[in-house]
């Protein structure tokens, strides 16, 4: 635990939570929030709510470090169902067209595959949380109302198609990057073979190196369950730095780049000796890198806020 600004008390860290199916994201967290004793609780990638799987949810101050979970690539698993076409592009929604695919091979659906892997562009579904003149998709969905949408670049890494289970249904494994719809890739594949399809059973197994193997139901959740902000921060590069350079962090300076001497691009984790999490840093400008969060307190135990960048 860890007094905050506001002098309120609550827990600060990373859930990472297996989602049953019927949940909704919001739903999680609500329940999160009862579960933990804190208000403050938010999520990293909604999951639809038929979709099961591995679920991030920010506690305290980590909800602060959220936008940075979603850097990294996602992991599902799924069934193709060849031949029904849904207005949800996944098995709750309404049947929109059928065809006889009957005689479609593993290796069929493999190509149609191979031409989705890479870096392509992507029409979002209309039943999504993507946000059209100010409105969600799936707001104007529900009142009937379809508009068109702008493709979005997105990168598959791997979508690997398996044996059928039955006829038809074919398993498949894709690993992707943010923002990358695996219902429309279903639909995609569909259309590619000259008909239709959509999605079942969909499961996110991985977000980066959180795993639904390292996964607690929701109704496991409790404080004592919860990632530490450094552990939550796991999947970026990491910089520890010196007693010096930890205050001048501390108080969320901008730093000469060659002062931090992080890996690769950015951004980075910054750790104290002790391995706590003091800021995360991004790239900034003539050489120079700043604070996109600052964690550790910069004038007694109550003090935390964003990196102002300036």
């Amino acid at each position: 635990m860890s007094r905050r600004s506001r002098g309120d008390a609550g827990p600060d860290g990373l859930a990472v939570v297996d989602k049953e199916a019927g949940w909704t994201s919001h739903d999680v967290v609500a329940k999160a929030r009862g579960l933990l004793g804190t208000r403050k609780v938010g999520h990293s990638g909604t999951l639809d709510p038929d979709a099961t799987g591995v679920l991030l949810l920010g506690v305290g101050r980590v909800t602060r470090l959220l936008r940075y979970l979603g850097l990294t690539s996602k992991t599902y698993t799924g069934v193709i169902v060849l031949g029904t076409a849904t207005s949800t592009l996944d098995a709750s929604g309404e049947v929109t067209g059928t065809w006889d695919m009957a005689d479609t091979t593993v290796e069929d659906v493999r190509g149609a595959a191979a031409a989705l892997t890479g870096d392509i562009l992507q029409v979002p579904p209309m039943v999504s949380a993507v946000q059209v003149g100010g409105k969600r998709l799936h707001e104007l969905a529900r009142q009937g109302i379809e508009v068109e949408r702008e493709a979005r670049p997105v990168t598959v890494h791997r979508f690997e198609v398996g044996a059928p289970l039955e006829p038809g249904c074919f398993p498949i494994e894709v690993e992707c990057s943010s923002g990358t719809y695996i219902r429309t890739l279903a639909a995609d594949v569909g259309t590619a073979l000259g008909g239709g399809a959509h999605l079942r059973d969909l499961r996110r197994t991985a977000i980066g190196s959180f795993a639904v193997a390292g996964a607690v139901p929701l109704a496991g959740l409790a404080p004592e369950r919860l990632l530490t902000p450094a552990e939550a921060m796991r999947d970026l590069p990491a910089v520890t730095v010196d007693d010096a350079c930890a205050a001048d962090v501390r108080h969320g300076k901008v730093l000469p780049a060659e002062r931090l001497d992080g890996p690769g691009d950015g951004p980075w984790a910054v750790l104290d000796g002790a391995g706590t999490l003091l800021a995360v840093y991004e790239p900034h400008r003539a050489g120079t890198v700043k604070p996109g969060v600052v964690l550790a307190p910069s004038s007694g135990p109550d003090s935390e806020r964003e990196g102002s960048g300036s």
